[in-house]
């Protein structure tokens, strides 16, 4: 990250650029930020470029195309004005190092972190290939590793040094030593050269060197053109499959998608197994195997994600110093972005968004969302629109109102009532909104009929819910079945696959997450020094997340001590004796049952500790406050949902809530209020790009809300909200917990 120069822009389209991340002969990368404070690549193309009718002309098709691309493998585009003097291209910004700077300084990867790493590059390869795009440019240095895996950026946008996606056939693009034969002779290119130079990352990534030779230029061209590949230091299991990326003539490469299936392959015979790989020539083109170029639509699990070594603390500390940078100072009036109400700004017309590619976006705002929608049919929760009269949207209630759960069931319908109700009072609404309830009492075969009477109505855009604990896979499967968007509040865990739920929409991090909220705790509010890790077997899932958090990323001077909670009545004392004797300032209960919380709590006060005593959410209950007593006092929980008595930006939804019901607002019932928010701000940006039902789906991941409870954004390339301000701390004073704040500002 470098300074801004006095000739660097203050602002590109909605983006307040913050620092240089790179430059070169096509442009400058810049670090920037939205009004709602999500950070971006946008990457501005310089002015002689752009004069170029046909480069503009390439950028517009281009820019488009590559909006379309989804896929949790690769940087999206957010948004781009192809018709700026200078055009800009704005995508996620991700704070990991690229594969280069990982393998540069500590050199080849283990296998199992290779097979990963193929198969989610080739999974990222089928996205940009369906999108009708070539990457042409796939190289460690555009493989940015995140801690969840890898992403490909860079695709469909001009590249620095003049080698660029952009340019005429016949030129070529790319980088000497990892691109196509067909691309170094500057032939006709399509998504085999892709493929191969996936080939080439991987034997780089496997083995620490390019499978060409090092030093680029005419030498690695010569040699991709007329040598075969090195593979010394390729594991015997992964070189039939590399090998046949390599392949000289593109036909005779897979595609992507086998690629990534066979990566992912277990079996004994798969290509790829260790000890037992297929010879390459039996994969493609051969009699009743399947088409080399035929990508399967559906995309198995990919192995497990194995982290190189310090990459957590790397993207940590890369993390910490893209987020400390300062706000840029205010803007004149005159050169302020236009915000989301605005609609007078030409660029703010042109702008082209990940749901939309190509589509005019009018404005945020619900007045030009009206105009748009003047002259056109009602669609899927619509209604006449040539009376004047703006449509109504109806959006589904899920909930559990008369069975166990009814409390969270009951505080989402009364924050959902107050939200549609809110909606429908603005003076400008382009649209109205309607609530309609199905209860499924808490049972799992009335849950799945109501998702189906919800799922069947043409009517309902979009479904709040369902209610419970556990998000079932059979409900998510049915409204996907309907491509109806669900926005969950209240899950803390769910036995969906997040790969196929492509309409769910969690607006809350699952319980799993919650503990960077007590790392910050014993990191800022109370510095441990020794920490003592308890997993308790009883929840193991909740238990290894929490050690796994925790040995990842140990307060920095703090010394991390392990002891196991077993099964059973036998282990609480032992427990609290080790904290005792390890001079632990820090107990952290890595479990999520209440009764052995309190259990816990009890043997830790009769052996007299007195530090930091934390835990994940699901320990926080009931049996905990009742069965611990005075022992519960101190105790720190995390959880993902605030107090909204204690907001100031909940203020006046508290009031409207004392008003109406009687009552101060209860847990979940202010996410509530925000998730009918979030649907009414995606389907504003929808409805000028067809039918409002089918459009939300994409938006919804796309849209940054702010609501009373914290703004609700998502992270670009796995579509998962953003959990760094919904993680909250409560302290149990006096047998009741007391609302902290937002584990960051504690």
């Amino acid at each position: 990250m470098r300074p801004l120069t006095s000739e660097d822009p203050r602002t590109v389209g909605p983006y307040r650029t913050l620092v240089r991340l790179g430059a070169g002969g096509m442009g400058v990368v810049y670090l920037a930020r939205s009004a709602g404070g999500t950070l971006a690549a946008v990457k501005v193309i310089r002015a002689e470029h752009a004069d170029d009718p046909g480069f503009r002309a390439r950028f517009r098709r281009e820019a488009g195309a590559a909006a379309r691309i989804t896929g949790p493998w690769v940087v999206p585009v957010l948004g781009a004005d192809t018709e700026d003097r200078e055009p800009w291209l704005a995508t996620a910004f991700v704070p990991g190092p690229s594969l280069a700077e990982v393998v540069g300084a500590g050199g080849a990867l283990p296998t199992a972190t290779v097979r990963a790493l193929g198969s989610r590059l080739a999974e990222a390869l089928v996205a940009v290939h369906e999108a009708g795009l070539i990457h042409r440019d796939v190289k460690p240095g555009n493989v940015l590793l995140a801690l969840d895996g890898p992403r490909l950026i860079d695709f469909g946008i001009a590249r620095h040094e003049g080698a660029t996606a952009l340019t005429t056939t016949g030129a070529v693009i790319g980088t000497p030593g990892y691109l196509a034969p067909e691309q170094a002779s500057a032939g006709p290119l399509g998504p085999p050269c892709d493929v191969f130079s996936l080939g080439c990352v991987l034997v780089y990534a496997a083995t620490g060197r390019p499978p060409f030779g090092a030093g680029g230029g005419a030498g690695a061209l010569f040699r991709t053109i007329h040598e075969e590949p090195d593979l010394t230091g390729v594991e015997p299991g992964l070189a039939p499959l590399i090998s046949a990326c390599l392949a000289k003539d593109p036909a005779d490469r897979p595609a992507a998608g086998r690629v990534r299936d066979a990566l992912t392959a277990r079996a004994p015979g798969d290509l790829g197994d260790p000890g037992r790989g297929r010879d390459p020539r039996e994969y493609p083109g051969r009699p009743g195997a399947p088409d080399p170029h035929e990508a399967p639509r559906t995309a198995p699990a990919p192995a497990r994600w194995e982290m190189p070594a310090g990459l957590p603390a790397l993207i940590a500390e890369r993390s910490a110093t893209a987020l400390a940078l300062p706000d840029p100072e205010p803007l004149p009036a005159t050169l302020a972005p236009a915000g989301d109400g605005d609609t007078s700004g030409p660029g703010r017309r042109r702008l082209l968004t990940a749901g939309a590619a190509g589509a005019v976006l009018l404005a945020g705002g619900s007045t030009a969302t009206w105009i748009a929608l003047r002259g056109r049919g009602g669609g899927a929760g619509g209604g006449p629109t040539g009376s004047g009269k703006p449509p109504t949207y109806t959006i589904g209630l899920h909930a559990d109102l008369g069975g166990p759960g009814r409390a969270t069931g009951l505080a989402h319908l009364r924050g959902a009532r107050l939200a549609v109700a809110d909606h429908n009072a603005r003076a400008d609404q382009a649209f109205r909104l309607a609530l309609r309830t199905e209860d499924d009492a808490g049972d799992p075969a009335a849950a799945l009929r109501a998702a189906g009477r919800l799922a069947a109505d043409p009517e309902v855009i979009a479904v709040v819910g369902p209610t419970g604990d556990v998000l079932r896979e059979d409900v998510v499967a049915r409204y996907a079945e309907e491509r109806l968007a669900t926005v969950v509040v209240a899950a803390g865990s769910t036995t969906a696959d997040s790969a196929t739920a492509l309409h769910l929409c969690l607006i809350r991090p699952l319980d799993r997450m919650l503990p960077p909220g007590l790392i910050g705790y014993l990191t800022r509010t109370r510095p441990a020094t020794r920490i003592l890790l308890v997993e308790d077997a009883t929840t193991p899932v909740l238990a290894t997340e929490t050690g796994v958090a925790f040995r990842e990323a140990t307060p920095a001077g703090a010394t991390l001590i392990e002891h196991p909670l077993v099964r059973g009545n036998a282990g609480f004392a032992a427990v609290a004796r080790k904290a005792v004797t390890s001079r632990a300032d820090a107990v952290v209960l890595g479990g999520g049952d209440p009764a052995r919380a309190a259990r816990l709590a009890t043997a830790l006060a009769d052996e007299g500790f007195t530090g930091s005593r934390v835990a994940a959410g699901p320990a926080l209950g009931p049996a905990f406050l009742a069965g611990a007593g005075a022992a519960a006092d101190g105790w720190v929980f995390a959880e993902a949902y605030a107090d909204p008595t204690a907001l100031p930006s909940a203020g006046t939804f508290t009031a409207a809530h004392r008003e109406r019901f009687g009552a101060p607002p209860a847990t979940w019932a202010a996410e509530a209020y925000d998730a009918v928010g979030l649907i009414a701000r995606a389907a504003g940006a929808t409805s000028a790009s067809g039918e409002v039902r089918s459009g939300i789906p994409r938006r919804l991941v796309r849209t940054e809300h702010r609501g009373i409870v914290r703004t609700l954004a998502f992270d670009a390339s796995t579509l998962r909200v953003r959990f760094e301000n919904g993680i909250f701390l409560y302290r149990i004073e006096k047998g009741r917990p007391r609302f902290l704040g937002p584990f960051a500002d504690v």
